[in-house]
């Protein structure tokens, strides 16, 4: 069974999903599905993207079982370094996507971190910071490694990874040294131009060693569980990356 190994309900703060209408919806697809809650300690901005670890397993615990598992999205980033260090430390999670979501003390998602940057200068900084953090840092599995291309507002938003190779080049050596995983986000894959850019980053990723990817949607919303698996699961055939399923305590095994 593959799973939907990335997705959002009320304990993240940006989103109002409930559990049980993600895992009814996940069943429909044949999906199972992972929770990924987003801990984001002291991200910019209004709200609040931590949540109580304890609080989480407890309430959540009842929808445990071979096809729901419970994680977290790290927000990785230097000064949080030590915070999230102990917030791991306070619960048994199946897994741990890291994800960069802030650069400079900006929130990418905040068209402020493009405002006095051309692509060169805001893709290298991006990257470089990736780098740094997935070389120290506690997780299973690094999320969404285009996550910038959501909202840079340039004529062509694509990572471009011939331009990028030496910074790109440097994340995926480190992830496949430390044993770590790729995802595959789902978010973008109904964009032909995001599904070629997205090729030679993964088929690097493949010459450097890397062998399996999580396939996640990034769900917020009932609807977007299991978005565009149909083209991540051609995707990873094409490149003959193995798609993988966190069965508990942060142990993976194959989805077929």
């Amino acid at each position: 069974m593959i799973f939907d190994s990335h997705s959002h309900t009320k304990f993240s703060a940006d989103s109002e999903m409930l559990a049980e209408d993600a895992i009814s919806r996940a069943e429909s697809l044949n999906l199972g599905i992972i929770f990924t809650e987003h801990y984001d300690y002291n991200l910019p901005g209004d709200l609040d993207f931590t949540f109580n670890a304890v609080n989480y397993m407890n309430e959540y615990k009842k929808f445990r079982s071979e096809k729901v598992k419970l994680g977290v999205e790290i927000g990785l980033r230097n000064s949080a370094r030590e915070q999230n260090k102990k917030f791991l430390e306070q619960a048994n999670f199946d897994l741990v996507i890291g994800s960069i979501h802030v650069v400079d003390d900006i929130d990418i998602y905040n068209p402020e971190f493009f405002a006095d940057k051309d692509k060169l200068t805001a893709y290298r900084k991006y990257f470089t910071v990736m780098a740094e953090e997935v070389a120290v840092a506690d997780f299973d599995v690094l999320g969404h490694i285009d996550y910038i291309c959501r909202t840079a507002p340039y004529k062509n938003s694509e990572i471009e990874y011939e331009i990028f190779k030496p910074e790109i080049d440097e994340v995926l050596k480190i992830i496949v040294e430390r044993g770590k995983i790729l995802e595959l986000n789902t978010r973008r894959l109904n964009s032909n131009i995001a599904v070629t850019g997205l090729e030679s980053v993964y088929k690097r990723y493949k010459e450097f060693g890397g062998e399996f990817i999580t396939i996640g949607s990034d769900a917020h919303v009932v609807e977007a569980v299991g978005a565009n698996f149909d083209v991540a699961l051609k995707f990873a055939q094409k490149l003959n990356l193995k798609p993988v399923n966190f069965t508990g305590n942060r142990k993976f095994s194959p989805s077929f």
